[in-house]
């Protein structure tokens, strides 16, 4: 049984009258306040987002240090070892908070999950294999994290999800080609995914942001 934690987080557009909401999962290392400056940007006060932070834990990758961090990891190559435990315990924490928004009447197609870099693994990760439909996954500069397992574990209900995914052409954390390599197992396996690349690091830029906005207002009208 994968274990479910309470996570702390911030929320954004809290009043009542929003009618979808987006739970934001940042990078390794940092917390829930690392996309608000994008979600004030986004500018879309129907939605209502949910920008938790992830709980402390060793990260072996930087020789054991504490930190944020959605599961542990032991290597950015795509023949590392990966943290299955870690990540269907996190799976099950998200479920419980997509369930949670649709226990307050939310339905489960105006829910979406955003996520950047081992967020965005993660927001893949539970979206693929959610037993409703949701509104689709925003993907940032990330991966799909067990892609071997997607034939087996996807859900059909999440068969037609729209993922979003972007990545920068000089990101030298996660490489454009394991990206692409993500991209590919999801395609194969029946998902479309828009792609968009742009000349930047391991990180977000103005152009993207702008794009980002265009699909949400797509996929959750308002």
């Amino acid at each position: 049984m994968s274990k479910k934690l309470m996570l702390q987080r911030i929320s954004i557009n809290e009043q009542a009258g929003t009618t979808a909401t987006i739970i934001w999962l940042h990078g390794l290392g940092a917390d829930g306040h690392d996309f608000e400056p994008v979600v004030q940007m986004l500018n879309l006060p129907h939605i209502k987002f949910i920008l938790p932070h992830a709980p402390y834990r060793p990260v072996t990758l930087n020789n054991g240090y504490e930190m944020r961090a959605w599961y542990d990891i032991f290597g950015l190559q795509s023949e590392s070892t990966q943290d299955e435990v870690g990540i269907n315990n996190m799976q099950a924490t998200i479920n419980a908070m997509i369930e949670s928004e649709i226990a307050r009447g939310i339905p489960s197609q105006r829910i979406l999950l955003a996520g950047f870099s081992q967020g965005g693994a993660m927001a893949l990760h539970t979206a693929t294999r959610f037993d409703r439909p949701l509104a689709g996954v925003l993907a940032l500069s990330t991966y799909l994290p067990l892609k071997n397992q997607l034939t087996e574990k996807q859900h059909p209900a999440n068969q037609q999800l729209p993922i979003w995914m972007a990545h920068g052409r000089q990101d030298s954390v996660i490489t454009l080609a394991t990206a692409q390599s993500s991209r590919q197992t999801l395609e194969a396996a029946g998902y479309a995914v828009e792609w968009h690349e742009y000349d930047m690091p391991h990180s977000v830029c103005e152009e993207e942001i702008n794009d980002i906005r265009q699909f949400l207002l797509r996929v959750l009208p308002a």
